[in-house]
């Protein structure tokens, strides 16, 4: 969908998520007519954080507007007036839901812990009900550009199944299903081809052809799973986190006219600033108040998104942005919805 006409002169489109969502949400519904029975999803909810608990609760809501069966499963700190700490009874709860055949999914409210414990608990939740796509195996298929799996694919170690030679369609061949991707870095793509940034006359995954996008933050849930899809998808991308800037690409350097299969990674010794110059779109992904990327320092016209639960943008944006994007959470909740669908589907394959 292309974005509306604005002048040069004034100021930038603001689009809301729920504009981004709705087809999403129609397509929930159409699916929601033909199931036997409304698909089960387990939060499990082990911090007292007042995010955590937010995001049950919208999820909450989605599910109930749209018809799916949405449990919520309160342990450790969560449980109002217990003393146990933070994360305590996270992993039952996981394996509990693992092995229940009620349950079609399950996501978990990070952070917990933090670090290297998350991610534990992470590849607990079993693939075949993973509805946030942080397997193992998921992140395998990402950073490795393979889009298609079947249920032997998940119980295969990580790599064995090699990269496909077919041609890549944007319908699943017969048998398999989309493997599943992060739900914010995915609603970002989803943004992006809703703001007309993919070019749907290009060939299906190389579309963000010609697009140079800088990605603040290098998180392993939402930005480098991020800046690897679109390098994926054929743009050329700066990776900036508080240290180093990367490029992530599948354009060999020199004049090589072949392609990578898949996104390789380079140290770049751009600036923060010479990428903001050169960004066709700017992805605000810093979890602090304090950040804000300078208006000044932008490019002309440029798309910006803000996925962070802080306002990355300086309030004068839209004076240098033709886009601008406040938020992702309702348009990340639909592809959590589309994720649950998706797993559901592997039991029958």
């Amino acid at each position: 969908m292309a974005p509306s006409s604005t002048t040069a002169t004034g100021v930038g489109i603001l689009v809301k998520g729920d504009a981004i969502a709705r087809p999403f949400q129609d397509e929930l519904k159409r699916e929601l007519d033909g199931a036997s029975r409304p698909p089960r999803l387990v939060g499990i909810l082990a911090t007292s954080g007042a995010p955590s608990r937010m995001y049950a609760e919208f999820t909450r809501k989605a599910c109930t507007e749209l018809g799916f069966d949405f449990v919520l499963r309160e342990t450790g700190a969560a449980v109002q007036g217990s003393d146990a700490g933070e994360g305590d009874g996270a992993e039952e709860a996981i394996l509990e839901a693992n092995v229940d055949p009620a349950v079609d999914g399950i996501m978990v409210y990070y952070p917990i812990y933090g670090g290297t414990q998350d991610q534990y608990l992470q590849q607990v939740v079993s693939p075949f009900k993973d509805v946030e796509g942080l397997h193992f195996q998921f992140h395998y298929n990402l950073y490795h550009n393979i889009r298609y799996i079947t249920p032997a694919s998940l119980l295969a170690p990580a790599g064995s199944m090699g990269l496909s030679d077919a041609p890549l369609s944007a319908a699943p061949p017969p048998g398999t299903v989309k493997s599943i991707l992060p739900c914010t870095p995915l609603a970002v793509i989803k943004t992006l081809e809703h703001c007309g940034v993919y070019n749907a006359l290009l060939a299906y995954g190389d579309r963000a052809y010609g697009r140079t996008i800088l990605v603040i933050n290098r998180s392993e849930v939402v930005g480098r799973p991020l800046a690897a899809l679109l390098a994926n998808d054929g743009a050329r991308v700066f990776s900036a986190d508080i240290d180093s800037i990367q490029e992530y690409t599948k354009r060999p350097p020199g004049d090589s006219k072949r392609f990578h299969a898949r996104h390789v990674v380079r140290p770049s010794a751009l600036s923060l600033e010479e990428c903001l110059a050169l960004a066709d779109v700017v992805v605000g992904a810093v979890p602090s108040a304090s950040y804000k990327v300078g208006t000044s320092n932008l490019k002309d016209g440029c798309v910006c998104i803000n996925v962070s639960s802080e306002k990355n943008f300086e309030t004068d944006v839209r004076q240098k942005a033709s886009i601008y994007v406040p938020a992702v959470g309702r348009v990340t909740i639909m592809m959590l919805l589309r994720n649950l669908c998706a797993v559901l589907f592997l039991f029958v394959l």
